[in-house]
């Protein structure tokens, strides 16, 4: 008599004979829907023959390089005065050898073109691309892009298979994904897991992100693996984790692979990528802030500022603008809007909707390489006394309220008001002098300042 299975892998079988029968549904020629074996007669659902067909395509990449270090001296002998006083020798930085290992798919077995993350390949002096059959090849970078953290690489004459790349917009919460890679420098791990959030982003505030979040194990030496879905095809590379420890506590983010193939495109073409800009300065709309633009359900990126002679400028875009679409595309936040243009190339028209004056407009701007805007995001703080430390007076030219001086490091600072600068309007109520402005702000919690800085209008928000 058999022993009777636990509840847990009864219902992992269970799950799993559902997901298999829904992704053979009319499929049968994939190789998902197949069940491989079967236990006294009766068949079992695997995971498995998505997995060969994927595996080969990931490879093991490891590098050497050297890296320049501090070297614990004592700091007067990077004090010039002491080098001159003293006829101190100049002294090179150390260098340290280093070596590291992570993870790399195939995504075109012709070219040699393997994908991985940017910093898998950082100072790399040598990269070495192992296959899953055991094949050593060296390997060139083609481009990088620490932005993203997407690196290129090739391989010359070598045999590879290649996995198809899916449409990562497909992706939705609950989809169940496997990641395969290197992790610990363990040769092809497999694990399995879901889609845990879609469009995270502020996991490193300085690039430019769209993960993916999965609660499939990643541990080190995954990065630059392949998350894949049921049909075996790669929605992912795998590239960082949230841990105390360093391992997996089921908080893992991939780079989705539809920014992943507009970058690879970009790299194989340019060797770099040329990140298209709108040339304004934007924040995420806050709903006090809508409330405040007489829309309260309002979603989107408010332009700060625009750029002279940019993109943004040459499409008619304003201060006080909320953009809150690109090419049909909703737009909820700051970051998105930052994503979505930095994805684009240089020359290429993007249709932007936008919300001005209780109504929606569109407005087709053709993305440039210059003309940014100082900060690509700037979230309101959460300021009180807006106009402590500033001295103000009423415009001697134009209406408004001057910005007479602004104290360092008071309210009025960091609030990002400047010397010179001109209220003209408050909360969407225009200011002519300081009697006005008085009358405006009285009560008010939250305050849209439009401001005239020399030839550029711009929108300060203040909490």
């Amino acid at each position: 008599m058999s022993k009777p299975r636990t509840a847990s892998r009864a219902a992992t079988c269970t799950l799993a004979v559902l997901l298999t029968a829904g992704v053979a549904g009319g499929t049968a020629a994939r190789a998902e829907g197949h069940l491989p074996l079967d236990v006294s007669g009766t068949p079992m659902p695997s995971l498995a023959p998505i997995v060969k067909r994927a595996s080969p395509a990931v490879v093991n990449i490891s590098t050497r390089g050297t890296v320049a270090e501090k070297s614990g001296r004592n700091p007067l002998f990077d004090d010039p005065f002491f080098k001159r006083f003293f006829d101190a020798p100049e002294m090179a930085p150390r260098q340290r050898q280093f070596q590291s290992a992570g993870s790399g798919v195939v995504v075109d077995a012709k070219e040699g073109f393997i994908i991985t993350n940017a910093h898998v390949i950082e100072n790399a002096n040598e990269i070495t691309v192992t296959t899953n059959d055991g094949h050593d090849y060296k390997a060139t970078v083609v481009g990088s892009d620490v932005g993203a953290d997407i690196a290129l690489i090739k391989v010359k004459d070598a045999k590879l298979a290649a996995l198809p790349i899916g449409d990562s917009a497909q992706a939705e919460v609950g989809d169940f994904v496997l990641a395969i890679g290197n992790p610990f420098g363990l040769q092809h791990t497999v694990t399995y897991g879901i889609i845990s959030a879609v469009g995270r982003s502020g996991i490193n505030p300085d690039g430019y992100e769209d993960f993916i979040q999965t609660d499939a194990s990643i541990n080190p030496g995954n990065s630059g693996g392949a998350l894949i879905n049921l049909h075996g095809e790669l929605v992912g590379i795998n590239s960082a984790i949230l841990s105390r420890s360093g391992g997996n506590i089921g908080i893992g983010f991939a780079i989705p692979s539809n920014m992943v193939r507009s970058i690879m495109d970009q790299l194989v073409k340019y060797g770099e990528v040329k990140r298209g800009l709108l040339g304004v300065s934007i924040l995420t709309l806050t709903p006090d802030l809508a409330e405040n633009l007489g829309a309260k359900d309002l979603q989107g990126a408010l332009v700060q500022q625009v750029v002279e002679g940019s993109a943004a400028e040459k499409a008619g875009l304003k201060a006080g603008d909320v953009i809150t679409a690109v090419n049909g595309q909703t737009v909820k936040a700051g970051p998105e809007l930052r994503n979505r243009i930095g994805m684009m190339r240089v020359g290429e028209t993007v249709d932007i909707t936008y919300y001005r004056d209780g109504k929606t407009h569109h407005a087709n701007a053709t993305v440039s390489a210059k003309g940014a805007a100082p900060g690509e995001e700037s979230p309101a703080g959460e300021l009180h006394r807006a106009f402590e430390g500033a001295d103000l007076g009423d415009a001697s030219n134009g209406g408004g309220v001057l910005i007479r001086s602004v104290e360092a490091e008071s309210p009025a600072a960091q609030a990002g008001l400047r010397q010179n600068d001109v209220i003209t309007a408050v909360n969407r109520q225009k200011v002519g002098s300081l009697k006005d402005l008085r009358a405006i702000v009285k009560g008010q919690q939250t305050l849209l300042l439009i401001v005239r800085r020399g030839d550029a209008v711009i929108v300060v928000p203040v909490r």
